[in-house]
């Protein structure tokens, strides 16, 4: 075995690649259950994060939900219309300042999220039920502190 073979056989043993790799699976499993799942209720992912934002946390300005789920500026105005045209969300002007615009979730909204959110925890536990509850708290704060330091990296 040659040295350059050598050093990837050690690199592949690495708990770091080995850590990424694991998550970059898990994750892609999850994330494509849960997906389906939502896909099966009428909205797509990005649809369903953007309500369930407004849900839990009230109006958002628009420029902020894309930090909160994610998603580039324009694709956000995009999803907002796609909710809008079916009556999910509606847009509110911001009586401070006019270059703001707020989303924020109908009745109608809210009553989508209460049809379906019952179904997608159901879902989530499933898909955790690997896992103990011990176990799942105490990947929480691992998880976060992993996230937190990948995002403060500089770029």
């Amino acid at each position: 075995m040659d040295q350059e073979e050598q050093n990837y056989h050690q690199k592949k043993e690495d708990p770091s690649l080995k850590l990424f790799v694991v998550l970059s699976k898990a994750y892609r499993a999850i994330s494509d259950r849960v997906q389906e799942d939502i896909r099966t209720q009428g909205l797509n992912p990005t649809e369903f994060g953007v309500l369930e934002l407004l849900y839990h946390q009230g109006d958002q300005a628009l420029q902020k939900i894309g930090d909160k789920i994610l998603l580039a500026s324009g694709s956000i105005t995009y999803v907002v219309d796609k909710l809008e045209k079916k009556g999910l969300l509606e847009r509110k002007p911001c009586p401070k300042d006019r270059r703001i615009t707020y989303a924020a979730i109908t009745e109608d909204g809210r009553n989508v999220l209460h049809e379906i959110f019952p179904d997608h925890w159901k879902q989530i536990e499933e898909i955790t039920g690997g896992l103990t509850q011990e176990e799942k708290e105490q990947m929480i704060p691992l998880l976060k502190k992993l996230g937190v330091y990948a995002d403060q990296m500089e770029r």
